[in-house]
């Protein structure tokens, strides 16, 4: 199962108390205050880390609390800091706080981490000749996380027109394939071994209908996606599979991207045009190219039969590796 959003609640640890106490002895009757300070209490720290790939985990508990800080005593003792709370986190996780959608950190690489609930400070002792505090209360506060996959290539196009075939031929993922639309309902990740010693991740991006960016089909979900690529294979079904049209379904996602977010546009294109083992898929190449600005580069390939998938491979790696520099 693949889970790319969940809302939880943190709390940090709260302070231990000062301690209110007097050294007395036979020398000194009235007493020097000794009191020693209370432990601060714990942070929630969010770090990212590679094992995670999705957040179901959190689907199954939505509350996080650090231990709070021990008390502290008489002599001058200290309470003990509560322990941190380390919550382990994907890559590409987006941390916004429940009330105000305020980003707090994107969370990208591993190893990137950030402190979401401050533990609260230890309360104040009478040891320096002012009256005990207790601890104060540490922070807590209801966070959304969404996680957006980080891949060099995501596969995006028309439902059914063969991105699980093409994933599952590249690389080692082996998502469902059948022969009806919305086959594949959550993204499907994949490395890809271009050539010796030469690997990219890529992503399988559920079918994106007319009115994704709006919701329609989980689209503006599997949009999210695609704002972490690097660079996007275009996949079309040439041979117009069910009576469509090719060169309208092309159109149409290009429209969806825009809708969705301007920064989507930007990102390279790398145009496959899939199924050319289908008799109709020569004569509908030559209307597709004439729709397309002059010199539009294509990719003409079978995912079934492996024909062309080279060629596509290496164009997509190259323009990972520009993308990069």
């Amino acid at each position: 199962m693949f889970i790319d959003e969940a809302k939880i609640y943190v709390k940090a640890g709260k302070g231990g108390d000062g301690c209110n106490s007097f050294y007395r002895d036979k020398w000194n009757r009235i007493g020097r205050p000794d009191g020693g300070f209370g432990g601060n209490g714990g942070d929630v720290i969010f770090e990212v880390d590679d094992n995670n790939q999705t957040l179901l985990d959190f689907q199954y508990r939505q509350h996080f609390e650090a231990a709070s800080g021990t008390h502290a005593s008489s002599n001058h003792k200290k309470g003990r800091r509560g322990e941190d709370l380390h919550v382990k986190v994907p890559p590409g996780t987006l941390i916004q706080d429940a009330k105000n959608a305020f980003v707090l950190r994107d969370l990208v690489k591993n190893g990137d981490s950030v402190i979401i609930a401050k533990g609260g400070e230890g309360g104040r002792g009478n040891s320096r000749g002012r009256e005990a505090m207790p601890g104060a209360l540490g922070e807590e506060r209801t966070v959304i996380l969404e996680l957006k996959l980080i891949a060099d290539a995501g596969i995006i196009g028309h439902p059914n027109a063969g991105k699980s075939t093409l994933i599952s031929r590249i690389s080692s993922a082996h998502p469902k394939i059948a022969s009806y639309p919305f086959t594949t309902k959550e993204p499907v990740l994949g490395v890809v071994k271009v050539h010796d010693g030469v690997t990219i991740v890529v992503a399988e991006i559920p079918g994106i209908i007319e009115g994704a960016h709006e919701g329609r089909g989980l689209g503006d979900q599997f949009l999210r996606h695609v704002e972490r690529t690097k660079v996007l294979i275009h996949l079309v079904d040439i041979a117009g599979w069910e009576g469509r049209a090719p060169l309208a379904d092309y159109k149409m996602l290009n429209k969806e991207l825009k809708a969705y977010s301007k920064e989507l546009t930007k990102k390279p294109q790398i145009i496959a045009l899939n199924k050319m083992d289908i008799p109709a898929a020569k004569d509908n190449l030559k209307k597709f190219k004439k729709g397309l600005p002059p010199r539009t580069k294509v990719y003409p390939i079978s995912a079934v039969t492996g024909e062309g998938v080279k060629e596509l491979l290496e164009a997509v790696y190259k323009k990972v590796k520009s993308v990069k520099k």
